[in-house]
């Protein structure tokens, strides 16, 4: 059994099901047979067919995973989660106040048309990716200006600090990338980037081609999550749409596929076991997490919170939304060893599943009796089933529990009426900076939660703009989260891909990269 694990971090993934169920055999070869008989070439199974190839235009994590092999930003995050120049030659200068970024930009680097990246098409790019992504126009309220100050320098001007702004322009979703100033169009029709990779055909329902770029520059720093060095070592990837989960199993067992994305975690023992492939498990890839409502209802009373949060038995929890513990972590950390955001900060009143102490809150709290409403859908298999084990740890510290199950579309809407619910059930992707997940850390997100600790603990950790100074301050946020139990972050669970065994170097991570990956005969 080979399984490889990695804490690289992670980000949203939207499943996407929009093309046929099985690909031929004859349309694996693509259009260029004789060309990828010469050459390396590997046939990459992915969850679905791409909405668009623009990369600001869809914050589908598909569009990202492909994309991200033509297109880089000027800052991407390493295996630790840290912020790394990519397309910047360093850390920008940031002013003592927090609101001017001084960025530098890398020299010698070329676009796949052989012209010389410059500060212009940068300033192109970021205001195209402001005026056109979610993450982009919600900054905009804060950007004054960006403007290129010399071939090589771009400034960024903001009205307020905004801590997270390099991690918002490392993040691929509604990916922040570089383009060619003059390949800017709406809709895209030129993808001409300074990747490892260059773009070479789409057919729908059929494959997206992108080949090698022999001519691009690289950074020098050793290989490190998507930061550092990134090498084209495999001649052509071929990304194929196989929304069917059983073809793209029964396919990387075969050899059809040298990849194969986000298989079901049932096919693990058969994947794991097959010959000439192997189970490898992204760990963490994300998170369940509980919001609960802070405006009304029981839930509004923070001791009712507390009783909440000391009956839950996490590892219970996970185990019966996942099944085996090779797929979920148990931790009350909310970033992991290596993350600047590490921190242990109260993570003792995390998995606590003590139902005495609980009846002894509620107590406390004069507790009426009324109903819990769990809010949660089956639409998330694994929603549902976590639902059904915290009712009972719940009924066994003393709450009334009332199991509100419907599909997604409705939980969506209903858990914008604080009337509707008091606790609900969601997950996020890893996020490698705390203010991009989950939306509770913001306000007016469902659940409401608003109190002063909260804001003087995001108040402190917010208005920190040197990286090596903020991450520390993540513990009192961390803090006030276990104090007033705005949501319980359930623990982190895993994704299965599966790689065939010719292909050497793959690096689990949440955008399944492959640069630096070789494929071998």
């Amino acid at each position: 059994m080979k399984t490889q694990r990695d804490r690289t971090g992670a980000f949203t993934r939207r499943g996407l099901g929009l093309a046929a169920a099985g690909v031929a055999a004859s349309v694996l070869l693509g259009p260029s047979a004789s060309w990828a008989q010469e050459k390396t070439s590997a046939n990459l199974a992915m969850i679905g067919e791409p909405q668009s190839l623009d990369p600001m235009a869809s914050t589908a994590d598909l569009v990202s995973i492909i994309m991200q092999h033509v297109y880089e930003p000027l800052f991407t995050f390493d295996s630790h989660s840290a912020v790394q120049p990519m397309l910047a030659a360093k850390s920008p200068e940031i002013s003592a106040d927090g609101k001017t970024y001084t960025i530098e930009i890398r020299r010698g680097v070329k676009f796949h048309n052989g012209r010389e990246l410059d500060s212009e098409d940068v300033v192109a790019s970021l205001k195209r990716w402001v005026d056109l992504t979610p993450r982009g126009k919600a900054l905009a309220k804060s950007i004054t200006s960006i403007s290129a100050k010399g071939p090589s320098t771009v400034e960024i001007v903001l009205s307020e600090p905004q801590p997270a702004l390099l991690a918002h322009l490392a993040l691929p979703s509604g990916f922040a990338v570089i383009m060619a100033k003059e390949s800017i169009a709406n809709p895209l029709v030129e993808f001409i980037g300074t990747g490892p990779y260059k773009f070479r055909e789409r057919k729908p329902d059929q494959y997206v081609v992108l080949v090698k770029n022999e001519a691009y520059s690289s950074r020098g720093e050793p290989g490190d999550g998507y930061a550092g060095k990134r090498e084209a070592k495999i001649d052509e990837l071929r990304f194929i749409p196989v929304p069917n989960a059983n073809t793209r199993v029964e396919g990387v067992i075969a050899g059809q596929y040298q990849f194969a994305d986000q298989l079901p975690v049932e096919s693990y023992k058969k994947v794991s076991t097959a010959s000439g492939v192997n189970a490898v498990l992204t760990m963490p890839y994300g998170f369940p997490y509980i919001p609960t409502n802070t405006k009304q209802g029981p839930m509004a009373d923070p001791k009712i919170r507390q009783a909440f949060q000391m009956a839950l038995n996490t590892e219970e929890l996970l185990l019966a939304a996942f099944g085996e513990p090779k797929f979920f972590t148990v931790t009350g950390e909310h970033f992991p060893k290596g993350s600047p955001f590490n921190s242990t900060a109260d993570v003792d009143k995390y998995n606590k599943g003590d139902p005495d102490g609980a009846k002894k809150l509620l107590a406390e709290a004069k507790y009426d009796g009324s109903p819990i409403r769990i809010l949660n859908s089956k639409q998330y298999d694994f929603h549902h089933r976590m639902a059904l084990m915290m009712a009972e740890q719940l009924k066994a510290a003393g709450f009334k529990v009332s199991l509100d199950v419907v599909d997604w579309s409705t939980l969506v809407q209903r858990r914008g009426d604080p009337a509707l619910w008091d606790v609900y059930i969601t997950h996020s992707a890893f996020m490698p900076d705390p203010m991009l997940s989950p939306p509770q850390l913001g306000d007016g997100a469902p659940g409401w939660w608003k109190t002063p600790a909260k804001d003087a603990a995001l108040a402190a950790f917010n208005g920190e703009s040197d990286p090596a100074k903020r991450g520390p301050l993540w513990g009192k946020v961390q803090q006030v989260i276990y104090d007033e139990v705005p949501y319980i972050r359930v623990g982190n669970f895993a994704a299965l891909s599966g790689v065939s065994g010719k292909m050497k170097g793959y690096t689990p991570m949440m955008m399944p990269a492959f640069w630096n990956v070789e494929l071998t005969k």
